[in-house]
């Protein structure tokens, strides 16, 4: 059988340090080279191969699927919305000239079979309808971030047209991790929670009470990833970015789940420029055509993980006394 290869770029990102993980476990270590920007985690870069790489680089990028013979990309380097709105010129820059070059270097590449680009719930907008918001509507986003997924989803789209590159992707809600800290996304609060849960007992929230948002959990994103990448070609029928859900929750529903768990716990509210960010974006997503196509469905529901969340983190934090 043949054996493939796998680069994950931005592979200390939250969602690339497991996916990297995940994939070194599916495949072998050796098989799955980890790139990113710097060593900045040791773990993942003496866990196995690890290439320096700056994807707005092309030519180093083109050389490393030359040297390691890849067949495989997932490409997740990007700025989040809260550090793309500081820095928006090098979000245009790293999300939009990134993906341009791992695209191209893939196209005149035939060994590379499939390419996977994160997409997100930022490509919606004020204008999005916010209950169960469909697959194809209205996409108008309010953040640089967004804007820069919303042209990714099509660039991968027609890419995938013009030249039959086989580029898949998910547009993920916020996503819950206990493995990696928080990367500069609106959604940070649900991860940051749990951990001053544990370490402070109280916790002061940057959005306010009600804002609800549509998340998932780790494992379920994961899940969603791979099923995607493994699913036959012949039953995607969505080339730009498919819709992908776990659950919805609010802040006050995640500190009730926490409380039922810790009883003593606190929270309190203090929205900040983050608020306005949170209240663009849908409530709730309608992902019926993830689940026709490739047969999607989430194992987790709010106070599963927030069961899973403490267990996890108490064995890695300094706890309250």
């Amino acid at each position: 059988m043949h054996t493939e290869n796998f680069l994950v770029i931005g592979s200390e990102g939250q969602l690339g340090t497991e996916i990297t993980a995940s994939l070194r476990l599916r495949h072998g270590v050796d098989q799955v080279i980890a790139a990113d920007l710097g060593p900045a985690n040791p773990e993942l870069h003496e866990a196995g191969p690890y290439v320096s790489l700056n994807v707005t680089d092309a030519k180093t990028l083109g050389e490393i699927l030359d040297k390691y013979k890849i067949s495989q990309v997932y490409h997740l380097a990007a700025l989040l919305s809260v550090t793309g709105e500081k820095n928006p010129q090098l979000a245009w820059h790293v999300n939009m000239d990134g993906l341009l070059n791992v695209l191209e270097a893939c196209r005149v590449r035939p060994a590379v079979s499939k390419v996977f680009f994160p997409s997100s719930i930022a490509v919606f907008g004020p204008h999005t309808p916010g209950i169960a918001t469909p697959q194809f509507t209205a996409a108008d986003p309010a953040t640089i971030y967004g804007i820069t997924k919303l042209a990714g989803e099509h660039l991968c789209e027609w890419y995938f047209r013009k030249y039959g590159l086989d580029v898949r992707s998910l547009r993920y809600p916020g996503i819950v991790s206990y493995k990696a800290m928080p990367g500069g996304g609106t959604t940070d609060y649900a991860i940051d929670i749990y951990r001053h849960a544990l370490t402070e007992g109280k916790y002061t929230c940057y959005l306010g009470p009600d804002s609800r948002m549509p998340m998932m959990y780790m494992p379920d994103t994961l899940k969603a990833t791979f099923d995607l990448m493994d699913a036959d070609a012949s039953k995607l029928s969505i080339r730009s970015a498919y819709n992908i859900a776990g659950f919805s929750f609010t802040p006050a529903e995640i500190a009730a789940s926490i409380q039922a768990n810790m009883p003593g716990f606190k929270i309190g509210y203090a929205p900040d420029f983050r608020q306005q960010i949170a209240d663009s974006w849908p409530d709730s997503i309608d992902d019926s055509l993830a689940r026709a196509d490739w047969g999607w469905k989430p194992d987790y529901n709010l106070d599963a993980m927030t069961v899973d969340m403490l267990a996890n983190l108490a064995e890695l934090l300094p706890l309250k006394a």
